[in-house]
């Protein structure tokens, strides 16, 4: 079984569990132990996130990740400002930040400064590796974690409704962009703190979450495609 399976992740799934569920079904159906399955996915998403995972099913596809991860994904996303989360999202721990409240207008200004080329630092809690170990694992555990800032593109910030405190919006943005971490530095911009709250990517290059399948669907496997 070879080829390309769009899954819609459910919010508290890891990743990975969306990868393990999805070996163990080719598994079954081949008759084989999932060990020998190959299944891997072009881009992770956060555990409170939900959306696409575009899912590689087989050597042949596991061997063109790289060529799939590259690819630029929209995010729908949704706000809250005059807080901050540790982590960034809901699962931190949550404090009060200052009670700057920007309007509509500051907000879509500030917008405009992200779009474009920029350098990012991706956030303490993410699974980069910082001396061979992962970010999170550092950050959970107390340490330091310092990490260089990269460049990403932003092509597209879309504000969709303004209702203070919470903000959604949606973005198109190259392989490597963090959302919690464009958050952060959104409400900066406006001298305000701010999280990512809900998270949704619904495109994947060309692929879109509209033709993605419940990973629990009975006939998820029927879904395979090849390119």
């Amino acid at each position: 079984m070879q080829g390309i399976l769009l899954v819609d992740k459910p919010a508290d799934w890891t990743s990975f569990d969306a990868v393990n569920y999805v070996r163990k079904a080719v598994a079954s159906a081949e008759g084989k132990k999932p060990k020998h399955i190959k299944v891997g996915h072009t881009g992770t998403l956060d555990p409170f996130a939900t959306g696409l995972l575009v899912l590689l099913i087989g050597k042949d596809y596991t061997r063109r990740a790289a060529e799939f991860s590259k690819l630029d994904k929209t995010y729908e996303v949704t706000m809250k400002l005059g807080e901050t989360s540790t982590t960034g999202d809901p699962e931190g721990e949550i404090s009060p930040a200052a009670d700057k409240k920007p309007s509509e207008t500051e907000f879509k200004n500030a917008l405009t400064q992200f779009v474009g080329t920029i350098e990012q630092i991706p956030p303490a809690y993410s699974a980069i590796k910082v001396n061979g170990q992962r970010a999170y694992k550092l950050a959970r555990a107390g340490q330091e974690v310092v990490i260089e800032p990269r460049k990403i593109t932003i092509n597209r910030l879309e504000l969709v409704e303004y209702a203070y405190p919470e903000v959604k919006f949606v973005a198109d943005v190259s392989s490597g962009t963090y959302i919690r971490t464009l958050v952060e530095d959104i409400a900066k911009q406006l001298g305000t703190g701010a999280y990512t709250t809900a998270l949704r990517r619904t495109s994947v290059g060309k692929f879109d979450s509209a033709n993605a399948v419940d990973v629990k669907d009975n006939n998820v496997l029927e879904r395979i495609f090849v390119i």
